[in-house]
């Protein structure tokens, strides 16, 4: 769904969008409103970063205006949700990665850096429905993630199926309204632009290689109405990446009058917006504007060295301004006449006015690359070519460069060690410094303040030295692009930090890409997730533990705890043995063995279910899960069905048909709660059919005696009332450990009460006297047996004997 429009005088702006007006040279510029939806997807509580929805937006190159539509309603039963209660939903924005983020504000881990992103929460104005905006101005093209979650919940644990539960359903929406047709300028290039009196401001963008030290926008022969003007009445503001805009501070680009605007380490390989904004003026403006850029990839730049398209690493595809080429634009563009102050510029054959590149020696060095060895899914090392050893001279910097790849890496952490080969120092006072910047290198200076930072970007801090030779830096959720490591090496003095003078410093440098902080430790599990088609890892912490990297332990349970809550929950298990007894004792053999698979398994399988360090798996988790649930079901099932009393062949199938039915139910679905109630109300419902035609044959209720019904009937009834109560409104995650215990010890009381005593013979059926004679008969054949076996000579005679 797009539609498109044209910028400038009488077009009035969108409802949706405020809108920024251009001219784009040569034109009006004409900007395109498209739109991006996300499937609503269900919220839940947050734990921790894997419990949260992330949605991912890419943002089109030129845009101006990004609004984010954020669309949250409630459904209870398929239905809408009225009667649920208010929760606020977080919403967090970040570009280039997704956001990391820290809603309980526990504790990171050590050396690890965290990238900052937008938030915002909503809040409900409709009793099923709520909606909210997020609008940036001038975003960042490019991957945009979003990630939302409820607050964190008292931990309850909900029995799947008992009653509706409340679901937070979230959807966002994007709009952005991006320009097309912006002129697009050459570094080294001048050409002669106009501002009509209708129009505010024009823009331009101009693409920056590698190996650029300095951009130096200008603007000459400015005038108004065709006459020189001592001081130019527009302001220059330039930005990387983005438009800037109107009235913006100086946090997004930067303002100068007169018209002359230095960038000083610029972003590479990344498009530079440049704005000429009028002021003070009604009439149209006139100027001459250029980009002169200053390379120190090269010793010896000259003209048919330093084309754009050659050694600058210019795209090759700029597209086109208003359907104009930019030869066709260049050509037709009236140049004056040049002043004694423009002396230097140089006409080519085509009358365009080129000024070369000019070289910097000192500002760059030579990057070296790193190989890449991708081992897994975030698993990532970067190797340095005759490394992992590296030499830094005294004199200048040694910068690497490491590439993550776009959007497959951003889902991980990227870890960088340091380590100073102290052998190397001959006694020197020496330290490394390092800088971690992505974009663009940010290099050391001689007797400067040593921040890794410049006017426009900053990077990440490392040093190693004599007292502490080994340094580690951890990135979660590295934004995906060039990182540059620029190492130097300085010596401290009674006047700061100085060069060295002959000492080549040694460091031992590692880079790689894990999926999670050190696998998430001893008390955490590293996930992959995934949403539509991106991957992210993400820990899980387990017995309390919390924190991005599980190494907040704050809430976290001690051992002595995680001893004694497994050796409660799997000893909680003997209380099987007296019901046990009781079934042996009555001859209800095939039912004591059930009770001895539910002991058993129950048993192994909480002791390998165990959040903390003591933990016993025999077998295989997903087995033991199966086993103790179809044991806790099969006990019910055979104990309700020994109470009805039925024939031995009617139970025996009954007891084979349960299995059957339990095991496939549970295969479905292990959680639900009809699984355990609909095997126990058909059972229950066999028996009262039992006891009610017992009932009407004997005409006496059955069972028959007083104290069957007070001393052993009712008692179970309660104490396994009392456990399915328990299991179902009062079990949480804190409590977990002691309630499923008495959960267990119920259970099992309940059966040694309600399993029936054993069978009696009935006294006034005697038993059918035998009849006399043959049981059976044997005809055996006395000729045969003799041998004698042609019936022409010998009769046969049959003797029958039992």
């Amino acid at each position: 769904m797009w539609q498109l429009e044209r910028l400038g005088s009488g077009c009035s702006p969108p409802r949706l969008l405020l809108l920024v007006y251009y001219l784009c040279a040569l034109g009006d510029c004409l900007f395109v409103t498209e739109y991006f939806t996300r499937t609503p997807r269900k919220l839940n509580a947050f734990n921790s970063f894997a419990s949260v929805e992330l949605f991912h937006f890419n943002v089109p190159d030129d845009t101006m205006m990004a609004v984010w539509n954020l669309i949250t309603f409630k459904e209870r039963g398929g239905t809408f949700g009225d009667s649920c209660p208010n929760r606020n939903v977080t919403v967090y924005f970040r570009s280039g990665a997704p956001p990391v983020i820290n809603p309980l504000y526990t504790s990171f881990p050590r050396d690890t850096v965290v990238p900052g992103s937008f938030a915002v929460t909503l809040t409900w104005t409709l009793p099923n429905r709520t909606t909210g905006a997020f609008n940036v101005t001038s975003p960042l093209p490019g991957d945009w993630f979003l990630a939302a979650h409820l607050p964190k919940d008292e931990g309850k644990i909900s029995v799947k199926g008992l009653s509706e539960e409340c679901q937070y359903l979230f959807q966002p929406q994007l709009i952005v309204q991006r320009l097309v047709g912006i002129s697009v300028l050459y570094p080294g290039y001048f050409i002669d632009q106009m501002i009509p009196v209708h129009n505010r401001s024009a823009l331009y963008k101009v693409f920056i290689p590698n190996y650029i030290s300095k951009v130096k926008v200008q603007l000459v022969n400015c005038s108004t109405k065709n006459r020189s003007s001592d001081s130019c009445p527009v302001v220059l503001k330039i930005r990387a990446r983005a438009p800037p805009v109107h009235n913006s501070s100086a946090l997004d680009c930067r303002e100068w009058n007169p018209c002359e605007l230095d960038t000083l380490v610029p972003a590479w390989e990344q498009w530079y917006y440049i704005l000429v904004e009028r002021y003070l003026t009604n009439s149209n403006v006139y100027f001459r504007i250029g980009v002169q850029v200053t390379d120190c990839s090269k010793t010896n730049l000259s003209k048919d060295q330093s084309q754009p398209s050659s050694s600058m690493n210019m795209p090759q595809s700029f597209g086109t301004a208003m359907g104009f080429s930019l030869s066709e634009t260049l050509s037709v563009a009236s140049l004056p006449s040049l002043t004694q102050n423009d002396s230097h510029l140089h006409t080519s054959e085509d009358s365009i006015i080129y000024l070369p590149p000019t070289a910097d020696y000192n500002k760059c060095w030579p990057i070296r690359p790193t190989l890449r060895n991708e081992l897994d899914t975030f698993s990532v090392h970067f190797y340095v070519f005759f490394g992992p050893n590296i030499s830094i001279p005294p004199d200048r910097a040694a910068v690497f460069a490491i590439n993550l790849m776009p959007v497959l890496d951003s889902g991980g952490v990227l870890n960088m060690e340091l380590k100073l080969n102290m052998s190397t120092l001959k006694g020197a006072n020496v330290t490394v410094f390092g800088c971690l910047n992505h974009g663009m290198p940010l290099f050391l200076r001689d007797n400067s303040s040593l921040k890794c930072e410049s006017e426009t970007e900053a990077g990440f801090f490392l040093s190693v030295n004599t007292s502490a030779n080994i340094t580690k830096l951890r990135i979660p959720y590295p934004q995906t692009g060039t990182w540059y490591l620029s190492l130097r090496s300085l010596c401290g003095t009674e006047h700061g930090f100085e060069a060295c003078p002959n000492v080549t410093a040694e460091v031992y440098m590692r880079a790689y890409l894990t999926p999670c902080i050190n696998d998430c430790g001893t008390y955490g599990q590293c996930k992959l997730l995934r949403t539509n088609n991106y991957l992210y890892a993400a820990c899980e912490c387990k017995a309390g533990w919390e924190g991005w990297g599980c190494t907040d332990n704050s809430e976290a349970y001690s051992y002595s705890f995680q001893l004694l809550s497994t050796l409660l929950l799997c000893l909680s298990n003997l209380m099987f043995v007296p019901p046990v007894a009781i079934a042996i004792r009555s001859h209800y053999l095939l039912e004591a063995s059930v009770y001895i698979f539910t002991m058993f398994f129950s048993t192994f399988y909480h002791a390998c279910d165990q959040p903390g360090i003591v933990v016993f798996c025999i077998m295989e988790y997903d087995v033991l899960q199966f086993c103790d649930f179809l044991g806790s079901l099969m006990s019910v099932w055979v104990t309700v069905i020994a109470m009805a009393r039925l024939k031995s062949i009617i139970k025996q199938v009954l007891y084979l048909l349960g299995a059957m039915s339990l095991s496939m139910a549970l295969q479905l679905d292990r959680h639900g709660l009809w699984n355990l109630l609909g095997p126990s109300l058909f059972a229950l419902g066999i028996m009262a059919v039992a006891w009610t035609v017992r009932t009407i044959r004997r005409r006496r209720c059955y069972p028959p005696t007083w104290k069957r019904w007070v001393f052993f009937l009712f008692p179970g009834t309660m104490i396994a009332t009392s456990a399915v109560a328990l299991y179902a409104f009062v079990e949480t995650e804190e409590n977990y450990f002691y309630i499923h215990s008495i959960w267990h010890m119920l259970i099992a009381g309940s059966v040694g009460f309600l399993l029936p005593p054993r069978a009696k013979p009935d006294a006034k059926v005697t038993p059918l006297k035998r009849r006399r004679g043959c049981g059976y008969q044997l005809c055996v054949n006395e000729h045969e047996e003799l041998g004698l076996v042609d019936p022409a000579i010998i009769s046969i005679n049959s003797i029958c004997t039992s």
